[in-house]
């Protein structure tokens, strides 16, 4: 007879015949896998494929969660437009991609790098030098949320797969004292003690890893996927997504001004020329938020959104825009620039300053 831990669902597949450790704790992410018992003595071709059958249950995992995850976007999406901020504290993998995430938002979002943080233990160097033994410092928990001076305004997101992290545990416990709004994502059942008092639970049941007890993989995975919809829907909330463009992207690189270019020819009908000075104002803009540019009125409220969108701006504006329709296709263009240093004449004898029209 064979043994499955008893808060995991193997009705798809179920457990193979053969042995099966007990490895003594009744933590879920750190059970024995009997699906993976011989991946030892695997190919690498059937260790791919042992690995992608157990990541085939994260999505489903996930899934299990959507109105939890949803309360907390709507919370988030809440203390955000009231000038608070979003804190994601963990340690070990979990605090690398609350950290991760967090420093995604200012380029894709054009959100200020103070309103997603995330919080490590161990501090920066615990990114690139496994400092595992962080997460077992509850007052280093506790005296990070004091430095961050959490408040009422901000939502402490507490992530720990293994349920258990005695870092995270204190940072929330520093976090409901401070009366911000709390939750906690883990990847097995968490104490009870700390889930009676966090705000939120979101808990994607992963199962037992395919390396036992290795939370990077398929609790990392599930953990990625659940902070990217955390973050995206409330900035999506926050009026920062018009349809499904990023209308709020900061243009720093050539990809993203490559991008701009044809969300702004998407959304105003102009072509490449216009649209490229009109990016090229609104990146000066940045600068100086304040200072108009000299286009129209209406043109200029709406592509204000490229990169500074007040909340549902975009929307309300090129809902009246000239071209009916912001998902039309965007006018042929003559060929793809990128920069607004590209519109200059080439050859030796060109003027190095851009052409003026």
């Amino acid at each position: 007879m064979h043994h499955c831990h008893p808060a995991y669902d193997t009705a798809n597949s179920g457990c193979p015949v053969g042995r099966v450790l007990d490895l003594r704790d009744d933590r879920l992410t750190e059970a024995f896998n009997p699906h993976t018992a011989g991946i030892d003595d695997a190919s690498p071709l059937e260790i791919v494929r042992l690995m992608n059958r157990e990541d085939r249950k994260i999505a489903q995992a996930v899934a299990s969660q959507e109105k939890a995850i949803a309360a907390v976007i709507d919370e988030v999406a809440t203390g955000l437009a009231r000038g608070g901020r979003l804190f994601y504290v963990g340690a070990g993998t979990s605090g690398r991609l609350g950290v991760l995430d967090a420093s995604e938002c200012p380029p894709t979002f054009g959100a200020d790098p103070e309103t997603v943080q995330g919080i490590i233990a161990g501090g920066p160097e615990a990114l690139v030098r496994s400092l595992e033994g962080a997460e077992d410092d509850a007052g280093a928990g506790r005296e990070a949320i004091g430095i961050a001076g959490i408040g009422e305004r901000d939502f402490v997101l507490g992530i720990a797969s293994s349920g258990t992290t005695p870092f995270v545990h204190a940072a929330l416990e520093a976090a409901l004292e401070a009366g911000a709004a709390t939750g906690l994502l883990a990847c097995t059942a968490p104490p009870q003690d700390i889930t009676s008092r966090v705000g939120h639970l979101i808990t994607p049941l992963t199962g037992p890893e395919a390396i036992a007890g290795s939370t990077r993989l398929k609790a990392g995975t599930a953990t990625k996927m659940v902070l990217n919809m955390i973050s995206t829907g409330a900035m999506i909330r926050l009026g920062k997504v018009y349809g499904n463009l990023m209308v709020d992207l900061r243009a720093v690189s050539r990809k993203l001004v490559d991008r701009g270019l044809r969300i702004i020819t998407a959304l105003t009908g102009l072509d490449d020329g216009d649209a490229r000075r009109l990016l090229c104002r609104m990146r000066r803009r940045e600068s100086d938020r304040r200072r108009r540019i000299g286009v129209e009125a209406e043109t200029d409220e709406l592509t204000h959104g490229i990169t500074s969108s007040p909340r549902g701006s975009a929307r309300s504006v090129a809902d009246r825009g000239s071209s009916g329709n912001p998902a039309r296709p965007a006018p042929r263009r003559r060929g793809r620039r990128r920069g607004c240093d590209r519109g200059r004449r080439s050859g030796p004898d060109a003027d190095s300053r851009p052409r003026r029209r």
